[in-house]
């Protein structure tokens, strides 16, 4: 069907969503009727949903034996438990644990009552199973006194294939785990969750760090002198109501007539709505004017149109900056949002009128050239702005920006790049009438028909007809006139592309038409759909700059924006240094890694954020005994496939896995359009010469040509849900070149995807690492994936991984599930619903990671640490008074009083900050790239004044400039020092799996980002990303990811949600994102 039309914005919107190359990446859902089934695997579920009892009905998987799909619920929201009278303050005490030497000091108690009751600990019992069929690394004995009961099901084997206990087992093992030594005071307490944003404070800093070396570096942040001045806010009324340029233009006329006289000889600053800023009073409290805009001159000579507007003026309040002042002092806990609005404003006016905005950045080609993306599209320079507060006092953050624009062409030139080559002489075909359509429909264009007059119009559709075909009436009596025609006689034009269609501009009900040879793209436009990989790649090109260069052209930016001479800044008293901020960073020191003892290298220290496997073998390494290939490149021979899987069998092999060379079919070469036949087939086959040996298949191989359209996502899609298979996909280009690299890379990805572990900090098994080594630790990963620019109502993808494995904190359960279309807050973490049978039940994704965290390890988490990516700072306090809860409300639903303190960490990638060092040609100081060293840590100066947040660099970098990973502590209960968190954050980023390299963002978020990507993929085609949900889609219900029947509608959504279809048990156990 055809996509409901975007709502257009004005051309250059301030608030229009930025799609900036400059920045990283890229909505509540209801819950299914269906309900659990009360049998599984021979148990019965508790009653109320209690217990450490598995219910899974998510796509993922939750540990070790198979889980159960199906499951929902309605849900009306979260319901946030209330707290009276309780004490929000952040706790500062008990902070402090010794790096090195001997276990860490005891936290005990969580302040909520008496947590895990029953017998107390155990000497003799493990305290997590361990892995004979693995090779082992040595680990040091558990000195936390905190041991497990003896558990005769809980034998050796891998946590992902432990057998299933009963739900009466779990239960009772459960209660013999203990949290903390009954009677033990209790030094940490933990807080309830607000119910709103006005009780809730963020922790404060715990001190600024001092671990590492030590040196300075520049930042993107220019100090901003706070002015003293007395701001006032006026509300303004502009009828008739009109767009956000229009409501400039009548104010900037009204300052013209006005400001010596009725203004009083202020300069005001505006926001193109409804708020009007002055520097001092205005001579009148409320005040109606009458301005009279022209239209533009169209160049006929033809009397330009009068438009009359009433604007009325009405003071509302002072902005006091002198609460902005004790607030940067650290003297007042909220920040003062409508003064830094009001500075913001201020110095946006200048540049809002210079140049084409877009969200907080400014574009021009006058700011740099512009330069071709292909089919019809350019980069524009520009640059971002925005006033923060910092330690500093005031910062104004500028950094370069470039985003994509619609080339100003003739339409039938940009229709012919669009399309690839001369079309002009055949008609369009409907594949390309679609492309087209999708391309232009909401672009400005002007007419070049009728000599100097250049009419404006937006472009609603195309004809469905060609244009010899089109018709209309010319008079009352429905005389009836060709397009064609009317051109030749009215203007003497004859159109040449008859066979085209026209396009529609107007609304439906009065449709113009109007060929596309008579029409021009108006320059200014921003391209806000999604790029093609080429055009991507393209823009890369253009915005990938080294850091010197980066920071000059940062520099020549301020000095060309003259904030000295800028009418408004000076209005207001504002005053901009033009230099870069200094600022003091420490270098971390990178962990020791360990590998397996049979191996050359036993521990291994990454020198500038990488190593290699060379005399290294994998510290856990999986075993692959069935494996068979298929290849869809046609470029490939059977004899190279089967030298390439040769080849990566042997490597898998040296790298320290168990892998059987020879496949149990032959390679087989197929045609991607086959993909699901082919795929379906061969694996029959495999599994019938398989199962009277009583084996399974472990691992696909496939070789995929390097343009491959949409077969990784279907390949993806059959073996993860349908045949249940882990599965590793190759380029062909690689297949040919065969690197001994690209196989190491290979290996590792396969490894963990078989459930191995290819490495581990040393410091987890020797457990030296503050407040995860101490007591059973958990570590989450959450993060939320929208749908691309111009996707209306395809659902966002959320996804959670959490580790499944301590000390070692290694290997990540992922669960993942559709929610609503743009919808940030993840609405599966914890539900509730009503049983007919068994009353009240409960589950969610938080509770199924931890109950597959104590089946993994046979320990109940006593430390949550909960890392969440993706989250904007004005969405912080709903996404934590949201999350929190649900993390609350899923650990009581496994125990009464089961609490375990909670870390709530935002890791952001999507800001403008950028580190350069103080000399670029100090070697000491940069890696090869020129970038700043990784481990770079920055806590002071350009960070929040009060509270708990750091910029980190924990990557090298490879081209262009680093970007620093934000990370924000927005709930604290097991008191983090900035060392400690920082150390770990940083020592977490060595251990992804897919590479020999530190990565940017730590590796939970990483993962969970990585599951919520291959989510999708999992959608059918007419929800997926290549285009909008269709009409039958959007009829089908929502979905909860695994097994959901039946259809719910949230409140006020306008689409339901689609079921993801559910992953197979044995892909649940392993890491299948990788």
């Amino acid at each position: 069907m055809v996509r409901k039309r975007r709502t257009e914005l004005p051309r250059g919107g301030e608030s229009s969503e930025s799609q900036e190359v400059t920045g990283g990446r890229g909505a509540g859902a209801h819950r299914p009727a269906s309900q659990f089934q009360a049998h599984h695997q021979g148990g019965v579920y508790q009653a109320g949903g209690r217990g450490w009892v598995p219910q899974s009905q998510y796509v993922g998987y939750a540990g070790g034996g198979p889980q159960r799909s199906g499951g929902g619920s309605q849900r009306s929201g979260a319901v946030h438990q209330r707290y009276h009278g309780e004490s929000l303050e952040y706790h500062q005490q008990g902070r402090g644990y010794q790096p090195q030497g001997g276990p860490p000091q005891q936290r005990h108690g969580m302040g909520s009552g008496p947590v895990g009751r029953g017998r107390g600990p155990s000497a003799g019992g493990p305290s997590r199973p361990l892995y004979p069929e693995l090779p082992q690394a040595t680990q040091a004995p558990y000195e936390a006194g905190l041991t497990t009961q003896p558990m005769s099901h809980l034998e050796a084997g891998s946590s992902s294939q432990l057998p299933q206990p009963s739900p009466v087992e779990v239960t009772e093992q459960y209660q013999q785990l203990t949290l903390q030594h009954e009677g033990q005071p209790s030094s940490q307490a933990i807080q309830p969750v607000p119910h709103s944003s006005k009780s809730m404070r963020f922790p404060s800093r715990p001190g600024k760090g001092i671990t590492g070396t030590r040196y300075i570096l520049k930042a993107n942040h220019f100090f901003a002198e706070l002015p003293d001045k007395d701001l006032h806010q006026y509300d303004v009324s502009i009828t008739p109501e009109v767009t956000r340029g229009v409501n400039r233009a009548v104010m900037e006329e009204l300052v013209k007539l006005y400001k010596e006289s009725h203004l009083g000889k202020r300069l005001p600053a505006y926001d193109g709505r409804k708020s009007l800023y002055t520097a001092g009073p205005l001579p009148f409290i409320s005040k109606d004017f009458k301005i009279t805009l022209n239209d533009d001159d169209d160049g006929s000579g033809s009397v330009r149109r009068e438009r009359e507007f009433k604007v009325m003026i009405k003071l509302v309040a002072r902005a006091d900056l002198h609460h902005l002042g004790l607030y940067l002092e650290g003297k007042q806990a909220d920040a003062p949002q409508e003064a830094l609005h009001v500075l913001d404003i201020v110095l946006r006016e200048l540049p809002t009128m210079r140049y084409c905005p877009v969200g907080r950045s400014f574009y021009s080609p006058n700011l740099g050239g512009r330069q071709p993306l292909g089919e019809g599209l350019e980069s524009w320079r520009g640059f971002y702005q925005s006033i923060r507060p910092t330690q500093m006092g005031l910062s104004l953050n500028i950094d370069m920006s470039f985003t994509a624009f619609i080339q100003p062409l003739l339409v039938i030139d940009f229709v012919t790049q669009l399309l690839h080559g001369d079309v002009s002489s055949r008609p369009l075909s409907d594949a390309d009438r679609v492309k087209v359509k999708k391309a232009l429909r909401g672009v400005k264009v002007e007419v070049t028909h009728r000599g100097n007059m250049r009419r404006k119009y937006r472009i609603s559709g195309l004809t469905s007809q060609a244009t010899r075909e089109l018709t209309f009436p010319v008079d009352e009596k429905g005389t009836m006139k060709s397009v064609v025609e009317y051109f030749q006689e009215t203007y003497g034009f004859a159109i040449q592309h008859t066979q085209w269609p026209c396009l529609q501009v107007g609304n439906q009900h009065r449709p113009n038409y109007l060929p596309m040879e008579v029409c021009k793209i108006v320059e200014g436009q921003r391209y806000s759909k999604r790029l093609n990989q080429r055009q991507i790649t393209a823009l890369l090109k253009v915005t990938c700059q080294r850091p010197k260069e980066r920071e000059q052209d940062i520099l020549e930016t301020v000095r060309h924006n003259a904030y000295a001479k800028d009418p408004y800044a000076k209005e207001f008293g504002i005053k901009i240094s033009e230099k870069l901020a200094s600022v003091e960073a420490r270098v971390l020191p990178a962990p020791w890694l360990k590998y397996h003892d049979s191996g050359r290298e036993k521990n291994c220290l990454p020198q500038v954020g990488q190593w290699n496997m060379k005399n290294k073998k994998m510290v856990n390494g999986g075993t692959v005994n069935n494996w068979f290939c298929i290849n869809f490149s046609r470029n490939v021979q059977d004899s190279v496939a089967r030298g390439f899987c040769s080849e990566l069998a042997q490597m898998c092999v040296i790298s320290g896995m168990v892998f059987n060379r020879e496949p149990v079919l032959p390679p087989l070469s197929a045609r991607p359009d086959q993909v699901e036949r082919v795929l379906k087939a061969r694996f029959h086959d495999a599994i019938t010469k398989l199962q009277p040996l009583g084996k399974e298949l472990d691992l696909l191989i496939v070789i995929l040509p390097d343009n491959n359209g949409s077969l990784y996502g279907d390949l993806k899609r059959i073996c993860e849900t349908g045949l249940g298979i882990v599965s590793q996909c190759c380029l062909t280009e690689n297949v040919f070149k065969m690197k001994k690299q690209y196989l190491a890379n290979v290996a590792l990805k396969i490894n963990v995807k078989v459930g191995g572990r290819n490495t581990v900090l040393l410091d987890a098994l020797t457990r030296r690492i503050p407040l995860v080594s101490d007591k059973p630790t958990i570590i989450f990963g959450a993060d939320v994936t929208h749908p691309n620019p111009g996707e209306d109502s395809s659902p966002s993808i959320a996804a959670v991984v959490a580790s499944q494995d301590w000390p070692e904190v290694t290997k990540y359960a992922g669960l993942v599930c559709a929610q609503e279309h743009r919808q940030e807050l993840i609405q599966d973490l914890f539900k509730s619903w009503q049983d007919p049978v068994r009353g009240t039940v409960t589950g969610g994704m938080i509770k199924e990671l931890l109950i597959s965290f104590r089946r993994a390890t046979g320990q109940k988490p006593q430390r949550i640490i909960f890392y969440r990516d993706g989250v904007s700072e004005g969405q912080f306090y709903q996404v934590l008074l949201h999350e929190l809860d649900a993390i609350r409300k899923a650990c009581a639903s496994l125990e009464p009083n089961y609490q375990p303190p909670v870390t709530f960490v935002v890791v952001q990638k999507r800001h403008h900050t950028r580190l350069f060092a103080s000399n670029h040609h100090d070697r000491n100081a940069t890696d090869k790239s020129g970038n700043i060293l990784p481990g770079t840590v920055v806590d002071s100066k350009i960070c929040h004044p009060t509270e708990f947040d750091f910029y980190l660099c924990s990557h090298a970098g490879i081209q262009g400039t680093s970007r620093p990973a934000h990370y924000h502590v927005l709930w604290d209960e097991n008191e983090f020092t900035a060392d400690s968190l920082q150390l770990l954050t940083n020592n977490l980023c060595y251990t992804y799996a897919r590479c020999t390299r530190s990565v940017s963002i730590v590796p939970p978020a990483y993962y969970a980002h990585l599951a919520a990507f291959r989510a999708r993929f999992y959608m059918e085609p007419e929800t997926s990303d290549s285009g909008s949900m269709s009409s039958t889609a959007a009829g089908r219900g929502r979905g909860m990811a695994s097994g959901a029947r039946g259809s719910t509608r949230m409140p006020g959504a306008n689409v339901p949600v689609r079921p993801l279809p559910a992953l197979r048990d044995n892909v649940k156990r392993v890491m299948f994102y990788c």
